[in-house]
């Protein structure tokens, strides 16, 4: 369940001239401490908010919202209080904290922190009896040696155990058929519905109210803004609703004219007859919650019965549209609408499962079992944030109990403060693209992420279906070339091309991979790699996002909005960044004046364009142009002998300089030419419109070919960045970071008159932390990203990206680590339980005078 980062890396101009002495100072959360010198006769209840569903997700935000000062608030439930019959009534309440992506990982961290300090009636709201995943495979133990590097990299307590440690925290184990498993002291039951009751009771002694029984029948807007929320018993006026109504989100948002990219699936729980073993036992529980996840299995005690989950049977989507009310659902004769009939045909070969890792089950046989309904979104992540086309109108979906409370918190800091203290970017509901918006691609990927819940996944593998979904021009052409693809955005994006294999032999012999690394991995990338250095290959660049500005307040507006000087005439190119009100990186960007009054910028996700026309002012249009344009990246020694004979115009370095941009032809087509290198060498980006995308990839191809020319892909691509250290925005760096601390200081004009983030810039101290390059010491040694880091032996920090740097004959690898490491400092990276050496190194890395690129 995790998520690719954004793709853009962004070349610094120059790397030795980024000042030292600016951190973000955090900004205040919340309000400020209350002034109880004379209590206030009427204090403000901030502004009304209506929070439509009162599970576990609702409960947390009205909690988090009153703690914050925002008091007026409604949630409103559709079924009884305090068990509504949503996911939350009926959910087993495992909680892993450990996850690939950092951001649920916190929010897990957060959840568990939460719970544990919640009661109701003296019984604790989070029962912290441990966690252990098990290995019955050599595929799975490693995996979690992975996951052990995860939890080290995120702050959590965790170690990969033997089987007879596995034996004694769960003595019904058959020790047989167990390799290891991976325990987390810290990870436990919660108490779901104890949880919900306990922060609505803080939510109502702070003035939030909580009404049953009221059905959403409408969203009433005005201007582009929510007022109010109409319900079957009357209209409740708002300046902010949120959906936190679970599987029935996609009903909820279609009422306020919003797509809800959220796939409901029953899911199969049971549970078993007392058991022997357990019997005596007063306890919920003593032992760890257990996973199976070779057998996509979970299971967790019940005083003296086992519940288990299973996520082995087949995709059994629901309908959100078609789930019936509470009363409706018990009229049926079902307990509650989360609660579909057990299908025991699915349960079958997962009850042969559980006999075999816990023999204690051979003699008894499942008491009693449901279908329990679960959200699921394309990319298994949450749905958060506000509708930019309904402005105060929030999502906080496809969330489970694991995350609920740091969702909440998330979500009430971004209401209250403006942004969340945590990097949501995983989660924003602009993440998707058009094309991945469907019901039948939600529909499609959502089933998909159920069946992959527990499987073991490497952070390249693609989706397999639905694919081909988006193809730039070149595709034709690309396939006959024999290109590998994988996938991101919906679009189809080349890793290498088989027709480079014959260049392999001439590398001299390359280092041995692991099974791991070398999953979605070629020697052809070194091959193409090295082409890129010595003569010239074209790279597919068309994925990239291109946004057109344009009106006569084009400049000012985009000065305004990020940091760098854009104040320059028509044909220059700057390197820029968006900031929040903090500092912190929204994203970057490239942004070229190809006119007085008309832009063309490129950037990273569609929550670039999402934050751009939200603040846009009168006159000025900002039009996604990606899908219409097409790119080619030409790089390498040779490129400009490939491109010159094509043009008329000058393409020297005296004619055509460094971050400079020309429309011109070449041969019989229209370009749009940006002199841009992101992989450190001489070249240019090339657009044109799709239309002739096909004759701009066939006119540099035939123009080349004296030239060795070769089609390279994004796995060169990444090696080549990494040398020369530009960053991935959404990897490297997001908006938990300033530029100062990510190396980007070069990208920031202080002098300019104002810019968003510039006064928590000035008021920014020395930074704690920074974006440190790393070279394994082992030349056959590789890493891939999010390794935990060590520093005299203790976690010093993680890994963002990592490539296996061809020129250099070393894996790079990027990391956050303490500020002041010297180069030179010896680190090591643990990678699958292993350590590897690495040492802190200057950057860039290759070519630090930047010859190769201004030649």
């Amino acid at each position: 369940m995790s998520s690719t980062p954004e793709d853009r890396p962004r070349p610094p101009e120059d790397h030795l001239r980024t000042p030292g002495n600016h951190s973000r100072t955090p900004e205040p959360r919340g309000h400020a401490p209350e002034d109880h010198s004379r209590p206030p006769a009427d204090p403000p209840r901030g502004p009304r908010v209506v929070v439509i569903g009162a599970g576990i997700v609702g409960c947390s935000l009205a909690d988090e919202l009153t703690a914050r000062g925002w008091t007026d608030v409604t949630v409103l439930e559709q079924g009884p209080l305090p068990a509504p019959g949503g996911s939350t009534s009926h959910a087993p309440g495992l909680v892993f904290q450990t996850s690939p992506s950092r951001t649920l990982t916190q929010f897990a961290r957060y959840t568990v922190e939460k719970f544990r300090s919640l009661e109701v009636d003296g019984v604790s709201c989070f029962h912290q009896v441990g966690g252990l995943e098990l290995a019955t495979t050599p595929e799975r133990l490693a995996d979690l040696h992975r996951r052990a590097g995860y939890a080290a990299s995120w702050g959590i307590r965790g170690e990969v155990v033997s089987t007879a440690r596995c034996k004694e925290l769960w003595p019904l184990l058959d020790g047989s058929v167990v390799l290891g498993g991976f325990h987390t002291p810290d990870d436990g039951l919660a108490r779901a519905l104890l949880a919900a009751r306990a922060q609505m009771d803080r939510a109502t002694a702070r003035g939030a109210r909580f009404l049953e029984r009221h059905t959403v029948t409408g969203i009433e807007r005005q201007d582009g803004r929510v007022t109010a929320v109409v319900t079957d018993r009357g209209a409740f006026p708002a300046d902010h609703v949120v959906s936190a109504a679970g599987f029935w989100g996609p009903v909820i948002g279609r009422l306020a004219g919003l797509d809800v990219p959220l796939q409901p699936l029953a899911h199969q729980y049971a549970k078993t007859r007392p058991l022997p073993e357990l019997s005596g036992a007063t306890a919920e529980a003593s032992l760890p919650i257990l996973r199976f996840q070779d057998r996509d299995l979970y299971f967790r005690e019940h005083t003296d019965r086992i519940g288990i989950g299973s996520y082995a049977h087949r995709p059994l989507p629901v309908d959100p549209f078609a789930v019936p009310a509470y009363d409706e659902a018990r009229a049926r004769g079902m307990e509650m609408p989360s609660s579909r009939p057990f299908t025991a045909e699915d349960w079958e070969p997962s009850w042969e499962d559980c006999r075999r890792l816990l023999p204690a089950l051979r003699g008894t046989e499942i008491e009693a079992g449901f279908n329990g309904v679960f959200s699921f979104t394309p990319d298994g992540m949450p749905v958060l944030g506000e509708a930019r086309r309904l402005r105060g109108f929030w999502l906080a979906e496809a969330v489970w109990v694991t995350h609920s409370a740091g969702v909440a918190k998330a979500v009430a800091e971004w209401m209250v403060d403006g942004r969340p203290s945590v990097d949501v970017h995983e989660c924003d509901l602009t993440r998707f693209e058009e094309a991945q918006r469907s019901p039948a691609y939600t529909r499609e990927r959502g089933s998909q992420q159920f069946v992959e819940v527990y499987d073991v996944l490497h952070p390249l593998q693609p989706m397999e279906q639905p694919r081909p979904l988006r193809v730039s021009p070149f595709y034709a052409r690309q396939q006959q070339l024999g290109a590998f693809f994988l996938e991101g955005g919906g679009w189809e994006r080349p890793h290498w091309y088989e027709a480079n294999a014959p260049l392999v032999d001439a590398l001299g012999g390359l280092p041995e991979r692991d099974a791991w690394s070398a999953r979605y991995w070629s020697p052809v990338a070194a091959a193409e790699a090295k082409a890129t250095r010595e003569k010239v290959a074209l790279y597919d660049m068309t994925p990239l996002r291109r946004l057109e500005v344009t009106g006569p307040g084009a400049l000012a507006f985009l000065d305004r909005m990020t940091s760098n000087n854009l104040r320059r005439k028509p044909g220059a190119v700057t390197y820029t960044l968006l900031l929040d009100e903090t500092g912190g990186i929204r994203s970057d960007l490239t942004v070229a004046r190809l006119a007085p009054d008309r832009f063309q910028v490129g950037a990273n996700s569609p929550a670039d364009l999402d934050l751009l026309l939200r603040h846009a002012p009168e006159g000025v249009r900002i039009r996604d142009i990606t899908s219409g344009t097409c790119c080619i990246g030409v790089w390498g020694p040779l490129a400009r002998a490939l491109v010159q004979p094509l043009t008329g115009d000058d393409f020297s370095h005296q004619g055509f300089g460094y971050f400079r941009a020309r429309q011109t032809y070449l041969g019989h087509v229209p370009v749009t030419a940006m002199r841009l290198s992101y992989v450190g060498e001489l070249g240019w980006e090339l657009y044109t419109t799709a239309d002739l995308g096909l004759r701009l990839w066939d006119t540099l191809w035939e123009a080349g070919q004296g030239l060795g020319v070769v089609a390279a892909g994004r796995s060169a691509f990444n090696s080549l960045r990494l040398e020369k250290g530009y960053r991935a925005w959404g990897a490297d760096m997001t908006d938990e970071h300033t530029p100062f601390e990510a190396g980007l200081g070069f990208a920031v004009r202080m002098d300019k008159e104002d810019f968003v983030g510039k006064a928590a810039l000035e008021r920014a101290g020395e930074p704690s932390r920074r974006l440190t390059p790393l070279l394994l010491d082992d030349p056959s040694a590789v890493v891939l990203g999010k390794e935990p880091v060590f520093a005299d032996g203790a976690p010093a920090g993680y890994v963002t990206s990592a490539s296996y740097g061809y020129t250099l004959g070393r894996c790079v690898a990027y990391a956050w680590l303490p500020a002041g490491l010297p180069t030179g400092t010896a680190v090591h990276i643990e990678y699958f339980g292993e350590k590897v050496p690495a040492t802190v190194a200057d950057e860039p890395l290759f070519d630090p005078g930047m010859i190769r690129i201004r030649r």
